[in-house]
């Protein structure tokens, strides 16, 4: 019972009708917290970490925002659910036209197969006359290497000025926190020598590859966008993703900006910069793998590596108009990667294309000894992407699709009834029940988890090492308590269940990635980081569920709303659907309804 209210009664999930003449009601976020930077989150951080007055401060805002009325001190019968493993369930996941590719083979193996699935082997991008504008592609990299037009060594050179170009603009556009100009031309030489020898790994072979600086990957420290992580916790061998892809040959170029501590979802960091939207260089790229989404749509690389903890892959990758693909919780290995949080946090992609996206996926995909949780995971499955003739059942929940902007909302309507009327899909109206519930109770989770994982740090150096708007997250986050942990984990369980139950009447959830668009840099917040809860809500809204209950999702570009910023549709999958998936992402891309230049863009593979 909580002192000034009582906490929501939750109904049996047996009694709550999901279809769509349902009467449960469906709850707005009601964010309850200003706008700051610059001074005034400065003194916001220093009234938070006062003794008497921070928790009192804390606890109003805390139930102002229904956590309390919704998470913690709410009734429910579910038993709590802390880790969102699923056990596959092939007769629930068979698809047809799909290959299987086993755990035990190699990473340049698992790419070949993949380039086995693709068209012809040229992908939907390049099939399609109708675009004005595409990036290139990891084939556009091997094919240009293999007809010797071209060489690794000669893209490292480009990628190297292009970067400094980058930095030395009137606006910096802070992609990376650190490069190795000396590390990427020595992987560029080796490359080259392979291509001379008609040896390439693989297709990955010499291509520009992007790592968020969560990842551990040598020569680098590991920053988690901190400037001083890397001095408690040191980098010691790469990350088994990223170990993978330099199986496969790929060039890895640095390590991206992001968020300081994944913290975030605006991309502005204090200490490294506010990483640019190449759309618009004054509006952010979302977070917390700002950097990496930012490298893709600039040009720089066709693929980067991206870490998903609440919507980290998926949200920068809408706001700038790339694919970003999360796959189901433990299929891709975790091993080398900052654990900022346990339950929610994991690997993905963000690419040009989804041909891409599922290049990289088989190439680090696989087994591994240490996130398994003893279940076994399944083969690998890759569509054969030579037909979109699935017809493909998308459940929508209108209140929650069309609580957005209205550019957002129009722009996502005309895809879903595109996909309709061009490859026969189909459409089911539903309900999804306590959305705003799972919101916050996914809040308090990564908190929690992410408070409890910098603890130990925290210990070895001060709270001024941190930005002001980090220092106001971990004030925030160290209040929670273990009966609100475990009601969060309830709903989790609570939620799974609603979920499991309308991906059995479709195959898929389809909704905007995000409620808006890119928002405008402060400058008063350059310094400082900025705390913007209203928008976090909004950008946020639609990428829970992957998170917090451990389904697969992909975010594809559909278009852009009245200031020529991009827009993403999401579509949400069940476990172990990644082949559905891809395959879905691949029909959507096909239309070629998000492909314009944006104003920063870099020919990494021009003639001249």
């Amino acid at each position: 019972m909580e002192i000034f209210g009582q906490g929501h009664v939750y109904d049996d999930v047996e009694d709550i009708d999901l279809g769509p003449k349902s009467n449960y009601p469906y709850i707005e976020p009601d964010v309850k917290a200003p706008r700051l930077g610059g001074m005034l989150i400065k003194a916001f951080a220093l009234v938070l970490e006062a003794p008497i007055i921070g928790p009192m401060l804390l606890y109003l805002l805390v139930k102002l925002n229904k956590i309390h009325r919704l998470v913690s001190f709410a009734e429910l019968k579910e038993p709590p659910l802390f880790v969102p493993f699923h056990r596959y369930q092939a007769a629930e996941n068979t698809e047809a036209n799909v290959k299987f590719i086993g755990l035990d083979s190699s990473p340049p193996e698992r790419v070949g197969q993949a380039v086995e699935c693709l068209h012809s082997p040229v992908d939907s991008i390049n099939r399609n006359p109708n675009l004005n504008f595409r990036r290139w592609t990891v084939l556009d990299y091997a094919n240009a290497y293999a007809s010797g037009k071209i060489t690794p060594t000669m893209v490292a050179e480009r990628f190297v000025n292009f970067v400094r170009e980058s930095e030395n603009g009137a606006i910096r556009m802070s992609f990376f926190i650190s490069y190795d100009e000396n590390d990427i031309l020595s992987q560029a030489k080796e490359s080259t020598f392979r291509y001379k020898r008609g040896e390439p790994l693989s297709v990955l072979d010499g291509v520009p590859i992007a790592v968020k600086d969560e990842f551990d990957c040598l020569p680098y420290p590991t920053t988690g966008g901190t400037t001083w992580l890397h001095n408690v916790r040191k980098c010691k061998r790469d990350a088994t993703c990223v170990s993978r892809l330099r199986d496969c040959g790929a060039m890895i170029v640095g390590k991206t900006n992001m968020h300081e501590l994944g913290i975030g979802i605006s991309g502005i960091n204090p200490h490294y910069g506010a990483c640019r939207n190449p759309y618009d260089r004054n509006r952010i790229t979302g977070g917390s793998s700002s950097g990496s989404a930012a490298v893709v749509a600039a040009g720089l690389c066709p693929v980067a590596l991206g870490v998903d903890g609440g919507g980290s892959v998926r949200l920068p990758a809408a706001l700038c108009g790339v694919l970003g693909l999360k796959p189901t919780f433990g299929r891709t290995p975790h091993d080398g990667v900052l654990p900022l949080n346990y339950t929610v946090g994991m690997v993905g992609i963000l690419a040009a294309t989804i041909e891409d996206a599922m290049i990289c996926y088989a190439a680090m995909s696989g087994s591994t000894s240490c996130d398994h949780h003893g279940v076994p995971l399944p083969k690998i499955e890759l569509p054969l992407l030579n037909s979109f003739n699935h017809p493909f059942k998308m459940a929508r929940y209108h209140k929650w699709f069309d609580d957005c902007s209205h550019d957002i909302r129009t722009t996502c309507d005309i895809a879903v009834t595109k996909l309709t009327k061009t490859y026969g899909w189909e459409t089911v109206d539903v309900t999804i029940p306590d959305i705003e519930a799972m919101r916050l109770a996914h809040y308090v989770t990564i908190a929690s988890e992410a408070s409890h994982s910098m603890s130990k740090h925290f210990k070895k150096v001060g709270k001024g090492e941190l930005g002001w708007d980090a220092r106001v997250a971990f004030a925030a986050y160290c209040g929670f308590h273990s009966h609100e942990y475990l009601n969060a984990q309830k709903i989790r369980s609570r939620q799974l269940q609603f979920h499991q139950k309308i991906l059995k009447a479709a195959d898929i959830i389809v909704t905007p990635t995000v409620g808006v668009t890119a928002y405008s840099i402060h400058d008063k917040c350059l310094k400082t980081g900025e705390l913007d809860y209203v928008n976090g809500a909004a950008l946020v809204k639609y990428l829970i569920a992957g998170n917090f209950l451990g389904l697969p999702a992909v975010t594809v570009p559909v278009g852009y709303d009245r200031h020529g910023l991009p827009i993403g549709l999401q579509f949400i999958g069940k476990p172990w659907s990644e082949s559905l998936l891809i395959r879905v992402a691949s029909a959507v891309q096909a239309l070629g309804l998000g492909c314009k230049k944006p104003e920063v863009f870099y020919d990494m593979l021009a003639d001249k």
